[in-house]
């Protein structure tokens, strides 16, 4: 019986990393790709602009999106269960249907 508790206990500590601190984690990744992208000084020198880098601007975008996937993917599951249906992924999409 011990032994079906630690079965499960190790999803729960893996999804509680990867939904509890893992989206926190990409925000704030997202967020130090996009100060990169600004150059990462305050104060431009000798009064040119800081160099810009796209690739902090699109890593910051890429952070972003996912956060903003993760949260919307999250309200879905929590809508569908309110409703008493679940999130099929049968399709490239998620989509809710009725419990079976």
């Amino acid at each position: 019986m011990f032994s079906l508790f630690l079965q499960d206990a190790w999803k729960i500590l893996l999804y509680s990393l990867v939904l509890g601190a893992g989206l926190p984690i990409v925000y704030t990744l997202g967020i130090r790709s996009l100060a990169l992208g600004h150059g990462g000084s305050s104060e431009p020198e000798g009064g040119r602009e800081a160099s810009r880098s796209t690739i902090g601007r699109v890593l910051a975008v890429i952070c972003f999106t996912l956060v903003l996937a993760g949260v919307a993917l999250g309200l879905l599951y929590v809508v569908a269960a309110g409703q008493g249906k679940e999130l099929s992924f049968d399709h490239i999409y998620p989509t809710m249907v009725p419990k079976s």
